[in-house]
């Protein structure tokens, strides 16, 4: 059997083996701990979500903070360490389970959470993915690679854009590897996520935005002509360009999201619904 070879850890991960087994680094810097919970603004009316709490060190300040803590975590070693250190937190409920299964609260609630590297897209769609979930705000400490990615004024991915109609995604600051332990190999940062109190797109029409992006940005690079033709006849596109103030030679990837407002208004006022583009099937077993 075909063994994959972690992108972190260099660890050989068996066909079914979960995929945030490995790429957990714990955070050991105190100091930087009470800065990810200040940034917070945690308090006792909020229900926080934990996801990869590893040994406890923001969960035991967390439930300091907040009215109630779910703390997720996989590894059966870090449970007992969880379970000793909030035994007298009745505020505070560990959950052994794999991440990608978890179903996340009815209520509203916040994240803190310091993310294992090996499923930062996956946990990243688990929670933006559905906008009409109860996910309000969070500080999350991810790759820094996917950090940029994520809060870029260029915009290369679909499920990225769709997830700035709905949420306000800010690159807080860099944090070196040596906090960790063990060191990952890259760099972490800290990002921000606030909903939007007036999203772009509304969430009854995120479907159909996601179908509009994903046909938009098949070729990133691509002008604003080439990447909206076959959706929009010429002088539609002519009119776009005028109402969005944008030049023939932008690229699609640079489009502002309210400029992206403005192109989906105007496919559903100007483009028959059964000509709309559609949302591709995701491929199975894709994690990243």
């Amino acid at each position: 059997m075909t063994k994959k070879i972690h992108k972190y850890s260099g660890k050989k991960l068996s066909r079914g083996e979960p995929p945030n087994f490995s790429g957990q680094h714990l955070m050991h810097n105190k100091k930087l701990l009470h800065e990810i919970i200040n940034r917070a603004n945690i308090s006792k009316t909020d229900t926080v979500l934990e996801l990869g709490a590893g040994k406890g060190a923001l969960t035991t300040i967390l439930n300091q903070k907040a009215g109630k803590v779910l703390a997720v975590e996989y590894d059966a070693k870090f449970i007992d360490i969880l379970k000793q250190k909030t035994a007298q937190s009745s505020n505070t409920k560990i959950i052994h389970q794999d991440i990608m299964k978890l179903h996340l609260p009815n209520e509203k609630f916040v994240v803190v959470s310091n993310i294992p590297y090996a499923i930062t897209t996956p946990i990243m769609r688990l929670l933006l993915d559905r906008p009409s979930s109860g996910f309000q705000r969070g500080i999350i400490v991810l790759e820094k690679g996917a950090a940029k990615r994520f809060t870029s004024g260029t915009i290369k991915n679909a499920y990225v854009l769709a997830w700035r109609m709905q949420f306000d995604i800010n690159y807080v600051k860099e944090i070196s590897r040596k906090n960790f332990s063990p060191p990952p190999k890259v760099d972490s940062a800290i990002i921000s996520i606030s909903r939007k109190t007036k999203p772009v797109i509304p969430n009854k029409h995120h479907t159909a935005f996601r179908g509009l992006a994903e046909f938009a940005l098949r070729e990133p690079k691509a002008t604003i002509d080439t990447a909206l033709r076959g959706i929009f006849t010429p002088p539609q596109i002519k009119h776009l360009k005028r109402n969005t103030k944008l030049k023939t030679d932008t690229l699609i990837a640079s489009l502002t999201e309210s400029q992206w407002g403005i192109v989906f208004e105007t496919m559903m006022q100007h483009v028959p619904k059964p000509l709309w583009p559609r949302i591709r099937k995701k491929k199975p077993g894709r994690f990243r």
